[in-house]
This record gives C-alpha cells, structure tokens and sequence, in this order.
C-alpha cells in the first residue's frame, strides 16, 4: 500500500495511526501541501478533491476520506476492532468520530482558511480566531458527551481503543497545533494522553513526520 501523506495533515494522522494499529506496512508519499503539490496532475489524477489523505491499494485501487479509510481497513483487517461489535456502540462511536470528521475539521482546513482571507479579508490572527473557536467548539461537545456517558471508559468507548479515539486524538493535536490547550477538558485530557502514551499512536503524531518542523 502507499500512503499519500503531508505532516501536518490532521486527516492523514488519523489514517497512520489506524494502520499502525492494524499493523500493516505501507510507502509514504509525500505531498507538500504548502508548496501546492496537491493540485499538480500527477496528485489530482489520484484524488480529483486534491486533499490527503489517499491510501492507494497495491492493486490500484484508490481509497480517500479519512473516515472512510478507517472503516473499510477495520472490515478488511478486522483484528483489533475499531468499532463496536453492537449497533449502538458502533452508532456512538461514529458519531463521537463525526465530531471531528463530519462537524470541526472541514471548517480549518487551509482551503477553508484561504477562502476566508480572499473573500473576507480576514488576516492571519483572524484565521487563527476562527481555527481555535471551531476546533474548542468540538472539544466542548467531546467533554460533554464523554463526561456523562455511561460507556466511557479508558477510551472513548469502552476500555479498546476505537475509530472515535483515532478523532479524538487529531482534533486535540490540532488544537495544540494553534496554541490551544485542552487542560480545561478533562476527560478529553484523560483519553488523549492515554492514547499518546502508545508508541502506535505517538510515532504518527505530525511532529513526528519528516518534513515537520522542529517546533510548531
């Protein structure tokens, strides 16, 4: 398999750690999204959207969207599971996974954040306001959900780690990434610094990635 992937993709985070937990191999290719490899035609011809993550199967076949990719890789390789074996389990953990996936993450991607200073003029702190205020929305919702919920447990869901962990976790990164601090949640604290003392999840972390910086 190869994994088309940029350091700081947040998306692209999510789908390592779930191929680290699967234990599968893969070749990274890297795709700079800063210098605007994405939308060279030899990228688009592989994702017409020209986002990351895409994880080319060694028959060719194209596999995009992060939630997606996670999912077809627990059907696939289902040993560990990252969903629930009951419906409802897997119907929470899907929805805590939206959270991120679905509800906070479209809205700070740097299309998003570019659109907003060409049309808006919305400078570089205004962006950065508009990145923290999404991405503490989420977290609020993650809080209350996993606070009150009876089948929180070590993890997100239960005591396995699950896909709604692999969410979980980017969108804490990424609130880091822009100063944030996730100190006033403490079941989000809780979970994420569970998941990050695991080599599988810590060795996919952005800062971890070649072409990271040495601080960010």
């Amino acid at each position: 398999m190869k994994l088309y992937t940029y350091w700081r993709s947040l998306a692209t985070f999510r789908v390592r750690i779930a191929l680290n937990l699967k234990g599968l191999t893969y070749e990274s290719i890297y795709v700079d999204l800063d210098a605007g490899q994405q939308q060279q035609s030899n990228y688009k011809s592989i994702n017409p959207q020209m986002v990351l993550p895409s994880l080319v199967e060694d028959d060719g076949n194209v596999l995009y969207q992060s939630q997606a990719i996670m999912e077809y890789l627990d059907e696939v390789y289902p040993n560990p599971p990252l969903l629930p074996a009951d419906p409802r389990g897997r119907a929470r953990v899907r929805a805590l996974s939206q959270i991120t996936v679905a509800d906070s993450h479209p809205l700070i991607v740097p299309r998003v954040r570019s659109h907003l200073a060409a049309t808006f003029n919305l400078d570089e702190q205004g962006r950065i306001a508009w990145v923290r205020h999404w991405l503490a929305a989420g977290l609020d919702a993650y809080e209350n959900h996993l606070s009150r919920d009876k089948a929180t447990g070590t993890y997100c869901h239960g005591d396995q780690v699950t896909m709604a962990d692999l969410c979980l976790v980017s969108h804490a990164t990424g609130y880091r990434v822009f100063k944030g601090t996730i100190d006033q949640h403490p079941t989000v604290l809780r979970i994420v610094e569970r998941c990050m003392a695991d080599e599988r999840f810590a060795s996919a972390q952005p800062l971890r990635q070649p072409g990271a910086p040495a601080a960010h």
